[in-house]
């Protein structure tokens, strides 16, 4: 409990040093739109398949649990895109980023720790931790909302795709479900969600990256260890938001 207690102590203070003025705006700003494009594309083709392979398997399912002729056909389409827009979307592709984006971060960072580079950034003055990470954190919030809006709209189109070649409802009736009883709100809180587990992905993977002490099993034990703890928190923050906005 104690291990836990300094753990959480050394991460709000490694934020401390994150959240600090940066030293060169030039290569901040220059950063900042690396690691925008880095982490958009990079991750762009892998959200829209998962995404298109959600809607299809949450298309299918939600057809054949509803069997009742007093059930509208529309249901489907109501129920995916809740469904997507709510939960799947916003908290599975957070869960897929974590593996993508996260591991990234934490072996980048965690490579620089070992071959001595932040030593060197820290040496000739520079708020390493400010320098490396905050670019990254501010990109996560920018990037990983727009790549939620995208797998929801892929999620969507996939559910529409497999509604048209296997026919369990009629793509009107499908149609219909979606722009049934729309709330703007459930966008704002999926948007929510994303933000706050962009937060946690990108602060989570750093921290444990620019901790290391070793070499590469230690690098690797990092990486391992940054992904189930940033996968549990945001697992636990998904319950703790709904609870608050729902």
């Amino acid at each position: 409990m104690i291990k836990v207690l300094e753990l959480i102590g050394d991460y709000f203070l490694f934020l401390w040093k994150v959240f600090s003025r940066p030293d060169k705006w030039k290569e901040f700003f220059k950063k900042l739109l690396f690691e925008i494009n880095s982490m958009g594309i990079g991750s762009l083709l892998i959200v829209s398949i998962v995404a298109i392979a959600m809607g299809s398997v949450i298309t299918i399912q939600t057809a054949l649990q509803i069997e009742s002729s007093w059930v509208p056909t529309w249901t489907v389409g109501f129920t995916v895109r809740t469904s997507v827009i709510m939960e799947l979307c916003p908290t599975i592709i957070s869960l897929l980023l974590v593996g993508n984006l996260g591991s990234r971060i934490t072996s980048e960072i965690g490579s620089m720790r070992v071959t001595e580079q932040i030593d060197a950034l820290e040496v000739i003055g520079l708020n390493s931790a400010s320098y490396l990470v905050l670019p990254k954190v501010i990109a996560s919030l920018i990037v990983n909302p727009i790549l939620i809006i995208i797998s929801i709209f892929f999620a969507i189109m996939g559910g529409y795709i497999t509604v048209l070649l296997t026919g369990v409802v009629s793509g009107y009736d499908f149609i219909d479900g979606l722009t049934s009883f729309f709330r703007m709100y459930d966008v704002y809180y999926a948007l929510t969600k994303t933000v706050v587990f962009a937060f946690v992905i990108s602060t989570i993977s750093s921290f444990y990256g620019y901790r290391i002490e070793g070499g590469a099993l230690e690098l690797g034990e990092a990486n391992t260890r940054s992904i189930v703890v940033a996968s549990f928190v945001i697992l636990v923050l998904n319950l703790v938001i709904t609870q608050i906005m729902l």
